[in-house]
């Protein structure tokens, strides 16, 4: 047995964890803070909060509200000129992925020359990032606790991911109390989107012990809260194990990252940005895993899977499908359409392509090889 395990991150977690983040050293004295252009980060009163703990560690800070909900470099580059022009020392991302993620970016961006995509691209860093807190009010990508940050360039429509050791945030506040107020139909895509980080994850030919470990306990977590957090937002214990859930997935994608099944929604996305990752994810998810079923080359795995979302007496690994065509209907989202989005029929052969190319680097982590037809009857399955 061999593996790498680094999570650098300090983790504040459990409700009410957000009143102590002025106790903690801060990693500099002037803060971006980067939220989305949505109203929910201030209608809510959490960019408030933010501010206060800052104000009462002595930070002075400086507002970034331009995100999207697929973001995209555009914003990442004047987030960043923001930065330099004030002169910020560490990033905060507030919000979901989407802010959270660009934060990350924005940090990469501020203490290197030229564009985002040259280093997504593999051009090394030249200088480390800024220092990052991540504070996230949703339970979803678990980014606040793994390096990744994925980006859309909105010219090419290409939606990759990029990260480094230094990406890692230094401090995570995750706390239940900031996720109270998301609507039941984003709980359920974002609750997905974390359960897939860890169903991928377990899958990968990269896992090892240790992600296989938080892979089963995450999903463990996932399948036992998301219905009741979907069915009842103030349900304070469904929220808590759900933002644990999400952020042990983000340990999963620090150990063994995620399969293609991103690779395929990220080629949704990049051509449609309306369509939430979460959501894309849920329309192809039952073709894809069947794939694998039929494939035969991780049954144990699928059947612990199963088990681990709630099915104890499992024992093929299709029982893992039905478990997970169960969730999608008790949580009220198996009425997902492709073409709600703008996504059309003919659309699909490109899709692949897209998928398979240059956002195609989690296809080298599959259990086995799928070939371009195989990625194509997955989308031809799912499109309604």
């Amino acid at each position: 047995m061999a593996f790498c395990h680094f999570i650098p991150t300090k983790v504040l977690y459990g409700k009410g964890s957000l009143e102590t983040l002025h106790e903690q050293k801060m990693p500099g004295r002037k803060a971006l803070i980067v939220i989305s252009a949505g109203i929910s980060m201030k209608k809510y009163g959490y960019l408030k909060r933010i501010e206060e703990q800052l104000d009462k560690a002595g930070v002075m800070h400086v507002l970034f509200d331009r995100i999207q909900p697929n973001p995209i470099k555009a914003h990442v580059m004047e987030g960043a000129k923001l930065a330099n022009a004030v002169g910020c020392d560490f990033v905060v991302g507030l919000g979901g992925g989407s802010s959270i993620d660009s934060a990350k970016a924005i940090a990469v961006m501020a203490t290197n020359p030229g564009d985002y995509w040259q280093y997504v691209e593999g051009e090394p860093l030249k200088k480390s990032p800024l220092p990052i807190v991540a504070i996230p009010t949703t339970a979803g990508t678990g980014t606040e606790a793994d390096l990744w940050t994925v980006i859309t360039n909105e010219k090419t429509q290409e939606k990759r991911g990029f990260g480094c050791d230094e990406t890692y945030p230094k401090i995570a506040v995750v706390d239940s109390d900031l996720m109270m107020t998301v609507p039941p139909r984003y709980t359920a895509f974002q609750g997905f989107d974390a359960l897939f980080h860890s169903t991928e994850g377990y899958l990968s030919n990269q896992a090892d012990l240790f992600s296989d470990l938080y892979a089963l306990k995450a999903i463990e977590l996932i399948g036992k809260n998301l219905r009741a957090a979907v069915e009842n937002g103030e349900n304070e214990e469904a929220r808590a194990n759900m933002a644990l859930g999400s952020m042990i997935s983000g340990f999963v994608e620090s150990t063994a990252g995620c399969i293609s099944e991103h690779s395929i929604e990220h080629a949704l996305s990049a051509k449609h940005p309306d369509l939430p990752h979460g959501a894309g994810l849920i329309m192809i998810c039952e073709a894809y895993y069947r794939q694998f079923c039929n494939k035969g080359c991780c049954d144990e795995r699928l059947v612990r899977m199963a088990k681990a979302l709630g099915n104890e007496k499992a024992e093929k690994p299709e029982d893992f499908v039905i478990a997970l065509h169960e969730l999608i209907e008790e949580c009220h989202v198996d009425d997902l359409k492709m073409s709600d989005y703008g996504i059309l029929k003919e659309d699909l052969h490109t899709l692949r392509v897209d998928a398979m190319g240059s956002m195609g680097g989690n296809f080298k982590k599959d259990p086995a090889p799928l070939s371009g037809d195989e990625v194509e009857a997955i989308l031809e399955v799912s499109y309604r």
